[in-house]
Parts: structure tokens; C-alpha cells; sequence
């Protein structure tokens, strides 16, 4: 071991406290997903500003795993290039980790793992994890789990992150139950009385206890966006299993329980299936939304492709539902745990024929709560499907932030009539657009007077719901559905304006490249270029969008997919300025970055 030690001498260098990038190298189904949760949240229990990513295989066990944890003093929650800190548990990664990691880094390794190779310009730190875990002597079927607890107190000591902190955190996770809790504590503890007595500490990495984080919470996107259906007011969710959507159906079921049954007679206002596939899932949907439900289902892009027809009828039939798509990479099965924004195009002329999708675009996890009700509101207010885009790094991760809004109005039901309406009107024509802005009326079953039932039907109709082959009815009925299409734009959240509004360069984006886009444009205004940002939160555009294109003398589109569709659906939204616009992408599956954005926007402004 003392020689291990002795191989490397650091350089002398200032403490850095606060303010790292860590990677865990492990394999998948070995339980470190508790582990490293473990740290994130003794990291944010201390106050220090911390986010997760997990890069998982798309299988059970075996296969590698990395967790990224980033502690940043600026508040910053992107992933960064650089990693300073390494946890090498698997050997088959091990010589391509220790090669990415940074000079003047640390490597913590489990010591009967053989190191690939000598670097003198960072630590190492030897771990015993088998030795640590013979002494534990847990369960011969918790092993795998308990090791990882080792390095969780090598490194918590190392870095001097507190052990209440992490017991905290081990609370949280087991929620209070102490059998679990005390035995993963005991091999920390162990792990970090080790490493005190054993390893001398040699990097410039540790933490201190700040006030960053207090009134803030820690959560998933996708159970920020189930919460957020839930005080919307979500009665039906149908779903079919399918990474990265699962969690968000997870969390339905779980706090649907908890929040919206009857506290007096015990029984559910809600139904929750699991569906035989998407197609069914989706359809169920449409059946509930059509019933008066606040109807949804959650899914990722082989899903949507399958829930194409039905999504088609959803928008001719005029039936309001919410369908959260959680986007991979695609196309085909793709790269199921990797993240992208390939599914815009896709799903805003989701079905044959003229169809044109409200979509939303959250960018943050209070923004998947915020769009979790809004998004019915919408659906019913326009009697459409909405489609909620997230993507993987937003809904399986963990974020930082202020705690929830409750919404602060009643829920809009839209354009619903009741029996006192049709008796007051006299008259009921399903289709027929009353008030200019290609809305219509709708009953819902249970109404019972006797005006009130209508047909839903995706085949030809007229405006009494009849079925119709004339090509006057035809054209009357889509030209009203593309002018309900442009009243969709009064209703949408409004973009978000950065910067001071007045630059020569604009940079449009949306959804999870929010953290890295914010964290890049402080990092250019440093270098001396400026730019405004606008963020896209829906499609259609509103207003600001158009304005803010015209006002700029180049804009910028960023995105994470291949072919740039935010950049082509801009040009075909705003043709007259269609000049203006640049098209600026990434994707390989991998969260932006700063570095990596301010570097393609800045080489993009010297060609």
C-alpha cells in the first residue's frame, strides 16, 4: 500500500473548495445508484450547490456505469468537460477513466483493480473495498451494495463531507427505515475511520458547509412533471414501460395515492393502467379525455412513432389530452439512456394529413411541475393533444430548485356546456365555430339534455358532427382547426428573455440546455462577446419570437439533435427571416456543456 502511495507528489496548489467535478466508474445493477445518491444529497445537505448525471447501459447488469457529480460555489448545474475527481470501481473503463481525468486530479480506486497506467501529475488513493466489506460481513446478497458504501466514506472523509450529512441523505433514500439505514452507515463509517487512519490527504479538493441551497429542494424532472399532473388535476394516466418515461408513471402511481383519495371513505378518484403497449396506452387516453377526464399518457420516441394514428384522431376529434414525451435518441431503438431533442419535428406534425401539435418545452424541473397542469388546462382549453417535451437529463436526473408554485387559478375547462347552456341556447352543432377563433363548444357525456350528444369521429364531418364527404365541409372544418392552430399562440407560456435585449447576436434554444446555455453566456460576456438568449417554453411561437429574430442581425438556434429542427421550424414559422438564422448542434447523447457551446458559438462568429 505505502508504495502505491509513494508513486506520485502533487504539485503544491491552492486549496479548491466547493467547486469539482466527480465521476464514480462502476457497473450497472451493482447498487451504486444509492451510493452516489448518497453523496449528491450529503453535498446538497451541507448547502453546496451539487447536481447528478447518471450515464447508464440500456440493459440490466453488467455493463459500465458512470455518475457524474458536479459541486459548483457559482450555482452552476451543467455538466462540465472536465472531471477532477475519479471513483474507479470497474476495471474494463478503468485505463480510458484514469486517461479523462484532469491533471492535478484525484483517482480513488479500488486497490484489487490493477492500475493501466503511471501519471505523476495526479493522487492516488488505494481503496481495500473487499477487505472493508469482509469486516462488515453483510448479507452474502447485499455485498455488491454495501461495497459501494465504501468508497462513499473513503471519499466523504477525504473530501470532508459530514457523515450526519450523509446519514441524512441515507434517511431520505430508505425513507426512515433504520435496518437498511444503520447497516449502509456502519461500512461507511468504517470506510472513513480507514481512510483517517491510512491515507494522507494529498489533493486540493474539499468541500465546506455554506447556505447555497437552503429553501431549495432536490428532484427528478420527470416526478417534478407528475406532481405538477397531479395538482392539475389528472383522474387517467395510461402507460406502457419504456425508458426514460417509466419513473414519470412511477411517480403517478405513487403519489396519487397519497394525494387524491378520498380521505373519508378510503376509495381513489383516479385510475392508473398499465397498458399492453403505447397504442393501447394512448388510446385509452383519448377514450378518457373524450369522457371529460383530465387524461394522460407518458412515453419516449419509439412510443410516440406507435402513437401516431391515434394522436391524428385525438387532434380531428378535437379530444383533449396531455402525452409527456421523455426523448432518447433515436431513431429506431437508438440509444435508449442517452439524451436528445430529436422528436420536435416529429411530434408537432405527429399523424397523416394536416395536423399541427401544441407542444411545450419545459427547461427546468419547476417548469415540468408548472407544465404538468398547465399542459391540461391547455388541452382543454383548445379541445387538442398537447405534447410536453422533456428529455432524459431533465426527467431521470437530479436538479436543484425553489420550491414549487401552486397554481394560482381555478383549472380552465374551456368550452364546456352544460344542460342550463343548451336549454338557454336551444341549439347544439359540435363544430360550429361561434366565437371567430376556431374553438368550439363541447358537452361531455352525462349531460343529459337531449341536444347535448354528438359523434367523435376522425373520419370526414360537418359542423353537427355528421358524417360528411362534401368537399366544402372538409375544407370549412380544417381551415377552422388551422385558425384554432393560430389562436394556440395566445395561450402558450411565453418565451424568456436573457441578456440586456439589445446585442447584435441572439441565441434561441429551449428545454434542459438551459443550465449550460446560462453557465456559457456568462462565460463569453467574460471573453468580451455578448449576446441576448431567448428561450423557447412552446410551439407554436408567440409574438417575441418573430420580434426577437428581427431585432438581432444573426441568430443563433442551439439544439441537441443532428439536423437542427428548432432551426428548420423557425424558418418555416418566420420565412422573412429565415436568413438570419444559424443552425448550432450537438448530439451524441450527452448533456451540453459550457465550454462546449461558448466555443461553437464563438468559432461560428470568427467564420
Amino acid at each position: 500500500m505505502s508504495e502505491v502511495l509513494s508513486l506520485t507528489r502533487p504539485k503544491t496548489v491552492g486549496e479548491v473548495v466547493n467547486d469539482f467535478s466527480m465521476m464514480v466508474a462502476t457497473a450497472n445493477g451493482s447498487g451504486s445508484q444509492t451510493s452516489n445518491l448518497a453523496l449528491v444529497r450529503a453535498l446538497f445537505r451541507m448547502g453546496i450547490p451539487v447536481s447528478g448525471k447518471n450515464l447508464f447501459p440500456s440493459n440490466i447488469q453488467g455493463l459500465p456505469t458512470w455518475y457524474t457529480i458536479r459541486a459548483s460555489s457559482s450555482g452552476h448545474t451543467a455538466r462540465r468537460d472536465t472531471v477532477e475527481i475519479l471513483v474507479a470501481m470497474n476495471a474494463p473503463t478503468f485505463a480510458e477513466d484514469l486517461a479523462g481525468l484532469a491533471s492535478g486530479g484525484a483517482c480513488f480506486y479500488a486497490d484489487d483493480l490493477r492500475l493501466p497506467m503511471q501519471r505523476d501529475d495526479i493522487v492516488f488513493y488505494p481503496m481495500p473495498i473487499k477487505e472493508l466489506v469482509k469486516q462488515a460481513s453483510p448479507p452474502k446478497e447485499l455485498k455488491d451494495y454495501i461495497a459501494n458504501m465504501g468508497y462513499v466514506g473513503i471519499v466523504a472523509r477525504l473530501l470532508e463531507i459530514e457523515l450526519e450529512a450523509v446519514r441524512g441523505a441515507l434517511d431520505t433514500h430508505f425513507g426512515g427505515r433504520q435496518k437498511p439505514i444503520e447497516m449502509n452507515m456502519g461500512m461507511i463509517i468504517r470506510a472513513a475511520e480507514w481512510a483517517e487512519q491510512n491515507l494522507e490527504k494529498r489533493d486540493p479538493f474539499r468541500v465546506a458547509r455554506a447556505h447555497q441551497t437552503e429553501g431549495k429542494i432536490l428532484i427528478e424532472g420527470n416526478t417534478a412533471g407528475a406532481l405538477g399532473a397531479i395538482y392539475g388535476g389528472v383522474s387517467f394516466a395510461s402507460w406502457y414501460p419504456i425508458t426514460p418515461a417509466s419513473s414519470f408513471a412511477d411517480a403517478v402511481r405513487e403519489y396519487l395515492p397519497k394525494l387524491r383519495s378520498d380521505g373519508q371513505n378510503g376509495k381513489n378518484s383516479f385510475a392508473v393502467i398499465q397498458a399492453e403497449d403505447e397504442i393501447a396506452a394512448i388510446g385509452m387516453a383519448i377514450g378518457a379525455g373524450w369522457a371529460g377526464a383530465r387524461a394522460m399518457t407518458s412515453t419516449s420516441g419509439p412510443g410516440i412513432s406507435l402513437m401516431a394514428e391515434f394522436a391524428g384522431l385525438a387532434f380531428f376529434a378535437e379530444v383533449p389530452i396531455v402525452v409527456w414525451d421523455i426523448q432518447r435518441m433515436g431513431p429506431s431503438t437508438g440509444l435508449p439512456t442517452r439524451t436528445s431533442q430529436g422528436d420536435l419535428l416529429f411530434v408537432r406534425y405527429l399523424g397523416h394529413g394536416d395536423t399541427k401539435n401544441v407542444i411545450l418545452l419545459p427547461g427546468s424541473v419547476a417548469e415540468c411541475f408548472e407544465f404538468g397542469w398547465r399542459a391540461f388546462d391547455l388541452a382543454e382549453r383548445l379541445q387538442t393533444p398537447v405534447f410536453v417535451l422533456s428529455d432524459l437529463d431533465l426527467g431521470m436526473n437530479l436538479w436543484m430548485s425553489d420550491p414549487f408554485e401552486y397554481p394560482n387559478a381555478p383549472m380552465d375547462r374551456g368550452k364546456v356546456l352544460s344542460e342550463a347552456d343548451l336549454e338557454r341556447l336551444g341549439q347544439f352543432a359540435r363544430y360550429r365555430d361561434i366565437d371567430g377563433d376556431g374553438i368550439t363548444y363541447r358537452t361531455l357525456p352525462g349531460n343529459k339534455h337531449p341536444l347535448s350528444a354528438w359523434f367523435a369521429r376522425g373520419t370526414g364531418h360537418n359542423e353537427q358532427a355528421s358524417y360528411s364527404e362534401r368537399p366544402d365541409d372538409w375544407e370549412q372544418n380544417l381551415t377552422r382547426l388551422m385558425r384554432k392552430a393560430e389562436t394556440a399562440r395566445q395561450y402558450v407560456p411565453h418565451p424568456v428573455l436573457s441578456g440586456s435585449g439589445t446585442e447584435q447576436i441572439g441565441l434561441i434554444y429551449y428545454g434542459s440546455t438551459e443550465s449550460a446555455v446560462q453557465e456559457a453566456l456568462e462565460r463569453m460576456e467574460q471573453g468580451g462577446l455578448r449576446l441576448d438568449g431567448l428561450r423557447l417554453r412552446a410551439v407554436p411561437f408567440t409574438g417575441e419570437v418573430k420580434e426577437f429574430i428581427r431585432s438581432h442581425e444573426v441568430v443563433y438556434v442551439l439544439e441537441m439533435n443532428h439536423d437542427g429542427q428548432m432551426h428548420k421550424l423557425l424558418q418555416l414559422e418566420v420565412p422573412e427571416f429565415a436568413t438570419k438564422l444559424r443552425s448550432v448542434t450537438h448530439n451524441n447523447g450527452i448533456p451540453l456543456t459550457a465550454r462546449w457551446i461558448a466555443t461553437a458559438l464563438q468559432t461560428a462568429e470568427e467564420d
